[in-house]
């Protein structure tokens, strides 16, 4: 069901219930400026900060837009039903004890379902929620500081965790903040949710989300879809990456995948940049709101210091960042105004030769501009205003807003340390329609989050594949079965006879071709419980290591050995927490633990998403051909991957896990030598 959060998000009246924590809320709405009407619902008090209070809620002159319910847990519920009745906008529930808290608290489960029950269409917040702040519209329904400042546009921001919005209300970055909406336990209304509402005020020009889960994932999926037919990127930060979210599995694959990469997965589908921390995760949201996605990888870092240049290069290493050579029309121009001494590369070293000198470095600064890059970063470290002056650096200001206002093009300022540019500067050059990041480290994060942005702009996702309720009991597919299964979906695989015995053994094994595979069954990982014996020349050897697995293998699979192979890989699927299931490809064989050599995404996967997840692998040479061998056929290795794919889709309501390892690259063909399937068990 979809609540308009309308009303609750820009209110012209508000109703407050409870004590000290509605005082606080009071305080804040007068300090912000709030021009609506302030309703204070308290029995016992006279007036809040010289706001009358009511004594019921009965005697509200009308239905409030918006409310903020500070009792306790179950007068909660009370006032909600009372509100909802009336027909009010929507509240924010502050009280805790809920649903969050049923392994600490007992009853917190039956009490959120009549929560739940008591708002009905009334959309609330929470519990366990500290409310929103609309900077837009001096909306401040929050019972705590906070540090942002009225703006006429800004990214929004909503998170899962109060505090954490609270601290990010203290940035100093110049970050024009124009909604902070904390979820709470998320009982009625989710983040997702949330963020579609925000989408629909024009003010806002790029979203932020701060998740510790993601809840509905056909809510994500809707709401990342409107952000893009309105063109509003989307920031996350999501917590949960230590391996207590990864459940005890029976493949290789789980091991290496686990929640943290099926929530990287899921971001990236949806067209979603995922970052690791708060500063990179604000510095990114000012980028997108002051330049938005950028079209292209193409840099130019400009500095009047060698060691800037150099870290600049250094710790864009593994980045989207492209340092692109200047064009010879730039070259020439840089090197009339900069001189024989100065060497023209990018990153651009001009040194301090023209330092003071405003209409030549306005020159230099705006030739950079007037060329191709996608992005031109000025590296600028201010003086501290309260022990220097910093008026000497005010050439290079002025010199770069001007080269800014000549050329039009984007370009941001840098400062190596977040310290050092202050409030005064970053107000002047974001004025000038310049960005200004904060961090070395964190400015660059953002540009290569920037540049993501602007390659999943055209991203169309198709629905993802979710599977059915949690699992129950499930049973593990013999090896014989498994491929049996996968092979009806397209996958190769190798002549093979399944047999319980020895003798039964050397009797199926006689119409096919030496040299065989041999493996026991009844275990999971047999190379290492001794079940596997390859290049098997003949009966005698077959029947000999047959007997080695006696006692420990229930029975006997042998195939025909593949041979020519170029490369191994490890296609696995694991039905991920989220109900998503997240395909894994790596290095198979020997290599899969070794190496951990992997790539993510999620059911279901074109072939395009495959190769480029083939060809990210560290293995990947060995698919292009390497010293001299042929190439793989890439066509019929992600056609394999493909079919193991369909399968999965098509047991989405019982399958757990798959995995194929190693599914075997050769210059014709793929085939899969091992395979193990998990399923629940059918009712």
């Amino acid at each position: 069901m979809t609540r308009d959060l309308s009303r609750l998000l820009r209110p012209k009246s508000i109703a407050l219930f409870g004590g000290g924590w509605a005082v606080n809320v009071v305080a804040q709405l007068k300090k912000s400026g709030f021009d609506g009407d302030i309703w204070p619902v308290n029995p016992k008090r006279a007036d809040i900060l010289g706001v009358p209070c009511l004594a019921s809620i009965d005697d509200l002159p009308s239905a409030p837009d918006a409310s903020f319910i500070g009792v306790n847990r179950d007068a909660t519920i009370e006032v909600v039903e009372k509100l909802s009745a009336m027909g009010a906008g929507g509240a924010t529930c502050f009280a805790s004890g809920f649903l969050e808290s049923e392994a600490e608290t007992a009853g917190g489960a039956e009490l959120q379902a009549r929560l739940i029950e008591a708002a009905g269409d009334m959309p609330i917040l929470g519990p366990n929620c500290y409310g929103l702040l609309n900077y837009l519209d001096n909306v401040t329904l929050w019972p705590d500081q906070h540090g942002a400042v009225p703006v006429d546009s800004g990214v929004a921001i909503v998170a899962q965790s109060s505090n954490i919005a609270i601290n990010m209300t203290m940035q100093a970055r110049g970050l024009p903040i124009a909604y902070v909406v904390a979820a709470g336990n998320q009982a009625q209304t989710g983040a997702s949710a949330i963020a579609e509402a925000l989408l629909d005020d024009d003010r806002v020009t790029a979203i932020g989300l701060y998740l510790e889960g993601f809840g509905d994932l056909r809510a994500l999926e809707a709401f990342a879809a409107r952000a893009r037919i309105k063109g509003k990127p989307v920031v996350a930060i999501k917590i949960g990456r230590s391996d207590k979210a990864r459940a005890a599995t029976m493949t290789h694959t789980a091991s290496l995948a686990g929640s943290a990469a099926a929530g990287s997965a899921l971001l990236m589908r949806l067209g979603i940049i995922e970052v690791e921390t708060i500063a990179v995760f604000l510095e990114t949201l000012k980028l997108l709101h002051m330049i938005g996605p950028l079209p292209g990888d193409a840099v130019c870092s400009v500095s009047c210091s060698g060691g800037e240049a150099s870290l600049m290069a250094d710790l864009s290493g593994g980045t989207l960042l492209d340092f692109a050579e200047f064009e010879p029309g730039q070259r020439a121009a840089l090197k009339a105004e900069l001189g024989p001494i100065v060497t023209i590369a990018n990153p651009l070293d001009y040194h301090t030769f023209i330092w003071g000198d405003t209409p030549r470095m306005t020159r230099v600064f705006a030739t950079v501009m007037s060329g191709s890059f996608d992005l031109s970063v000025f590296v600028l470290d201010m003086p501290r205003a309260d022990r220097c002056d910093p008026s000497g650096y005010q050439c290079a200001v002025d010199a770069i807003l001007a080269a800014k206002a000549e050329t039009g093009a984007r370009a941001a300022v840098l400062a190596s340390l977040p310290e050092n540019m202050s409030d005064h500067f970053t107000r002047a050059f974001m004025e000038g329609g310049v960005a200004v990041l904060h961090g070395m480290s964190e400015g660059i994060a953002a540009i290569s989050a920037a540049i993501a942005a602007g390659r999943l702009d055209s991203l169309v996702p198709q629905p993802i594949v979710l599977a059915g309720d949690a699992p129950g009991p499930a049973s593990i597919l013999s090896e014989a079965a498994s491929k049996q299964a996968l092979s009806a979906f397209g996958l190769g695989v190798p002549q093979s006879v399944a047999a319980p015995s020895v003798e039964d053994l050397l009797r199926g094994v006689r119409a096919m071709n030496y040299p065989l595979a041999l493996k026991g069954t009844g275990v999971a990982h047999k190379s290492e419980a001794g079940l596997v014996a390859l290049n098997i020349a003949d009966a005698a050897q077959l029947e000999a290591e047959a007997r080695k697995m006696l006692g420990v293998a229930t029975g006997y699979l042998a195939e025909e050995m593949i041979v020519g192979g170029l490369a191994e890989v490890l296609v696995g699927i694991t039905r991920d927490p989220t109900g998503a299931f997240m395909l894994t490809l790596g290095a198979g064989g020997v290599l899969t633990e070794i190496l951990s050599d992997t790539a993510h995404l999620l059911l279901p996967a074109s072939r395009s998403e495959i190769m480029l997840a083939l060809d990210s692998l560290r293995i990947a040479p060995l698919f292009a051909g390497y010293r001299g061998k042929p190439a793989a056929d890439r066509e019929a290795l992600s056609d394999a991957v493909l079919s193991i794919c369909l399968y999965a889709s098509a047991q989405a309501d019982r399958l757990v896990e798959l995995e194929v390892n190693p599914l075997i690259a050769r210059a014709g063909d793929a085939i899969a030598v091992d395979a193990l399937i998990r399923l629940t068990d059918a009712e």
